[in-house]
């Protein structure tokens, strides 16, 4: 379950960072066994991530985040290794959204004042990045609500399973009058 108000330490990753950045394709075997694959991630964009990772801690990254492929497990793949948000300049849309279906929270706004180590405290609901280290304040895109439920719920499937359809929060049912 996730709070709101989230605090990290930013892990900074540069731009264009691929789903095979991600998760280097000569470990696509192990698709079946995610832990074993959490151990991989970042192997060769970043060596030694893995054992750098802290619960809680918070990508940063450039433009064009998680393009390529549709690897839906790259995102719970990074949350698993202890990644608690992604913020980036931009996100390739299908990465976005398989973050959220995994219930890993990807946020945009400018990245480039944020340095590697900084503690942040980014409000999920209201679209700001405190950065405790350096004082800077910025302001992102702010999670829409249904998305900021799933993200809460662990992710889409738990958030179905729990609320059988996409009833907005604090409103009625999400389903279309039409039956469509």
């Amino acid at each position: 379950m996730y709070d709101i108000i989230l605090r990290g330490r930013a892990i900074r990753l540069g731009d264009s960072i691929s789903t095979d950045d991600i998760i280097p394709g000569r470990f696509a075997h192990l698709r079946s066994n995610l832990p074993q694959l959490a151990e991989h991630v970042f192997e060769d964009v970043l060596p030694g991530f893995i054992s750098r990772v802290k619960q809680a801690d918070i990508l940063v990254a450039g433009r064009n985040f998680g393009l390529g492929s549709s690897r839906e497990h790259a995102p719970l793949v990074v949350k698993m290794a202890g990644v608690r948000a992604v913020l980036a300049e931009s996100v390739a849309r299908i990465f976005y959204r398989n973050a959220i279906n995994q219930g890993l929270p990807a946020l945009l706004c400018r990245t480039g004042g944020i340095s590697d180590g900084d503690e942040l405290e980014i409000d999920l609901a209201g679209g700001t990045v405190s950065d405790l280290t350096s004082g800077a304040r910025l302001d992102c895109s702010p999670m829409a609500p249904l998305m900021l439920a799933i993200v809460q719920e662990g992710g889409l499937v738990p958030y179905v399973r729990k609320h059988g359809d996409f009833a907005m929060p604090g409103g009625s049912g999400g389903g279309h009058s039409d039956g469509v």
